[in-house]
C-alpha cells in the first residue's frame, strides 16, 4: 500500500468518503491524502475533511508558485 500524498490542483481529484461508526459518530476518509478525520454529525466531518483538502491544495501552490487566479 502506498503512503502518496497527492500533487494534483485541481480539487475535484480528491474523494471524501464518510461512514457512520456508531450511534453518533462520523468518520470522513481522503485517500490522495491518506487522512482520516472523527466527528458527531456527518456535515461536521465533510467539512472538516474539504477544509484540509482546499488548506493542502493552497499549500501546494504556494510551494510551486502557482497562481491561484490562473485556476
Amino acid at each position: 500500500m502506498s503512503n502518496l500524498i497527492s500533487n494534483s490542483l485541481n480539487i475535484n481529484d480528491y474523494e471524501i468518503l464518510i461512514r457512520r461508526r456508531g450511534e453518533t459518530d462520523y468518520a470522513s476518509y481522503c485517500p490522495q491524502l491518506n487522512l482520516m478525520l472523527v466527528g458527531s454529525y456527518h456535515e461536521e466531518v465533510e467539512n472538516k475533511m474539504y477544509e484540509k483538502v482546499v488548506s493542502h491544495i493552497e499549500e501546494l501552490k504556494k510551494l510551486t508558485g502557482t497562481d491561484p487566479s490562473n485556476n
